[in-house]
Order: structure tokens, then C-alpha cells, then sequence
């Protein structure tokens, strides 16, 4: 069928449905964060969010779960563009949840399933674009996922309100990370790390149901050094006064596609120490705004190195690339596709030949 094409006036901000479905189970996820981005963005650009049945011009699709594959192919049925935020990888979903590695392939099919249902894939780094380009046709937008850079500002008062809830004093040193429970996020070697660090207290926000925590993580936490303080969830003001409240925030996290909570500590001007992986090569070079390790004895030395103050200060550099992902910032460049996909075919096919050309220039 046709696409088809909005009747409103040309360069008006169309009508989006931001579907959620079944995603409501991962709200709290590094995709319930991306959704929630995503609804800034579209609303600081003046686009109008509607229902899945409010005749929409546009639809963004961001979980795997099979009702957005559906509804995605039901859209484009009715000639409606659909657009499809690839946050998963094989690559992630692998040492996540208990038997995934088992899983894994299949689900690297199941992924090509459901980023087919796109006209275009929006994907948040260079890194997570090359791992999807090999099982996607349809063309692939690099758009960061962004970070409210206002909300995370954190400041004085927010980490008065943590260290008073957590009964620290404001000299006592403070290691956070932030994230699901799960291997890949690198919580058993942040367990090992906060038993060689016994006088700094270390704290992790994030669970995971227990039915699905891996076993390497539940004997990890069978016994927990005693300067180890699980959060649980927490709500986003709640993470922003953790971010505020810690003297370093360690990400140990061995996968990912971008990392939202690296640029929420970055923009909460807190110390960020994270693990030397390749999604960040294209971003976060080591000693500009983070620093880089790999083993249990580099992390310590680093934090050592931070908590001592005998580490440059990377915080303001870190504040600036926050500043570069603020979702004000780039709400422009995600209402920029929402409209060529908006456009008459003609104009898709000139997007077509434009990124073609730039791509045999670069």
C-alpha cells in the first residue's frame, strides 16, 4: 500500500504515536528512560502525540515485544511511516538474564523481525548502528538517546537529600552504579571491587526479579562485603540525588548501546570511571570526561586516584558532552526524520541519494 501523506501544512510538526504497549513492562529500563526522552524531544519540537488510534502521521516503535511488531506492520499497512528505535543488540541481551546465553540466537533473529517493521532504524552510537547493519535494509539514523540535563543538574541540596537518607556524613567516600542486577552490567565485579575498597562504601540502584537473576549474580550477593548498600529501584528523583550524592560513579557494565545513566552522571557533574568497551570509542574518549579500566585492580587504582583528589577534574568536560546530548539539543535532528518520513516518496527518495553521496564521500 502507498504511503500515506499528511494533509496539514508542510514544515508543521507531525502528529506522532510514541507506542507503548507491552513496553510498559520496561519502564524501568534503559528503554522505559529512551521512551520517556523521546516524548521530551517531541514535545519541546512541537509535534503533537496522539494514541495509537488517533491517526497519527508518524509511528515510533522501541521494544521488542511482539504487539509493537504488529502494530508496526499494521501502520505500514495503512501507509503510515514507522520509525524503529533499535536499543537491542544480541550482544546485550547475552549475559542479562538467567539462560540468556542460551536464547541468544534466536533472538538475534527475532531482532531482524522486529527492525524490519521500520522505513528507518534510529540507533544511539556508531558502535550499536555497525552490530545492527548486517541484518537491517532499511536506512540507519545515529541519534543519541539523549539525557535532561536540567533535571540532572543536581547540585548541593540533592546531595545533602541522599547522604542524609543513606546516614552518611559529607566526608565519607562514595562509589555509585546504576543499573539491572544483572552480569552484564558488571555488578559481580563491582561486588569484587567494593571488597577491596572496604572503606569507601559502595551503593547500587537497580534489581532485577528475582526468578530471572542470574546465577553468577546471586552467588555474588550470597554475601555481600558489608560496605555494599543494594538501593533496590529507585524513582528518577531519587536516582538524581544518588548521582549528586556519590563521589564517583563506576559503570562496569561489559555491553551496551549507549549507556543513559553515563550521561546522566555526566550530567550531574559527578566523576564517571567506566569500563574500556567499544561503544564508547566513538565517544568518550579515556581522560576527556571519563576515565577508562578494565580489571578489578585498574578500577581500584582509578577510584583510588579520584576519591584522593589526585585525579585531574573531569567533571566540567563531562557536564559539556551532557550539554551536547541534552534532549533540547537534539530534538531538532529527531523531528528533522519524522518529517522526511512525513514527506512525499519523492523527497524520501532525494533523503535517499543525499545520505547515499555522503556516505561514499566520507
Amino acid at each position: 500500500m502507498a504511503r500515506r501523506v499528511s494533509r496539514r501544512p508542510a514544515g508543521s510538526a507531525p502528529r506522532v504515536c510514541l507506542y507503548e504497549g507491552a513496553g510498559r513492562l520496561a519502564r524501568r529500563s534503559g528503554i522505559g528512560s529512551a521512551m520517556r526522552h523521546q516524548a521530551a524531544m517531541l514535545r519541546s519540537a512541537g509535534a503533537e502525540l496522539v494514541a495509537p488510534w488517533g491517526r497519527p502521521d508518524v509511528v515510533q516503535l522501541n521494544t521488542v515485544f511482539p504487539d509493537s511488531v504488529l502494530y508496526g506492520a499494521l501502520a505500514r499497512a495503512l501507509g503510515i511511516p514507522v520509525v524503529a528505535f533499535a536499543h537491542s543488540t544480541r550482544q546485550d541481551f547475552e549475559g542479562s538474564w538467567a539462560g540468556s546465553g542460551l536464547v541468544a540466537p534466536l533472538f538475534e533473529r527475532w531482532l531482524r523481525l522486529v527492525y524490519a517493521v521500520g522505513d528507518v532504524v534510529v540507533t544511539p552510537t556508531p558502535y550499536s548502528k555497525r552490530l545492527i547493519e548486517g541484518y537491517v535494509r532499511a536506512p540507519i539514523d545515529v541519534l543519541t538517546n539523549g539525557v535532561d540535563t536540567e533535571f540532572f543538574s543536581g547540585g548541593p541540596a540533592a546531595r545533602a537529600r541522599f547522604r542524609e537518607r543513606a546516614g552518611l556524613s559529607e566526608t565519607e567516600p562514595v562509589v555509585l552504579s546504576v543499573g539491572h542486577l544483572m552480569p552484564r552490567k558488571g555488578v559481580v565485579q563491582f561486588v569484587d571491587l567494593a571488597r577491596t575498597m572496604p572503606d569507601v562504601r559502595f551503593y547500587w540502584a537497580g534489581t532485577v526479579p528475582r526468578a530471572a537473576m542470574d546465577p553468577r549474580v546471586r552467588a555474588a550477593l550470597t554475601d555481600p562485603p558489608p560496605n555494599l548498600h543494594l538501593l533496590g529501584h529507585l524513582s528518577p528523583a531519587h536516582v538524581r540525588d544518588a548521582y549528586a550524592g556519590a563521589d564517583l560513579f563506576c559503570f562496569l557494565s561489559h555491553e551496551e548501546t549507549q549507556g543513559i545513566v553515563v550521561l546522566e552522571a555526566l550530567a550531574s557533574g559527578v566523576p564517571v570511571l567506566v569500563r574500556d568497551i567499544d561503544v564508547y570509542a566513538d565517544w568518550l574518549p579515556d581522560g576527556v570526561a571519563v576515565r577508562k579500566a578494565d580489571t578489578t585492580a585498574q578500577f581500584a587504582q582509578v577510584a583510588d586516584e579520584v576519591l584522593s583528589g589526585r585525579a585531574p577534574d573531569l567533571t566540567p568536560a563531562g557536564r559539556a558532552l551532557a550539554a551536547e546530548h541534552d534532549l533540547r539539543a537534539i530534538a531538532g535532528r529527531l523531528l528533522h526524520t519524522l518529517r522526511v518520513l512525513n514527506s512525499p516518496p519523492t523527497a524520501i527518495s532525494l533523503r535517499a541519494s543525499e545520505t547515499a553521496n555522503a556516505a561514499k564521500s566520507a
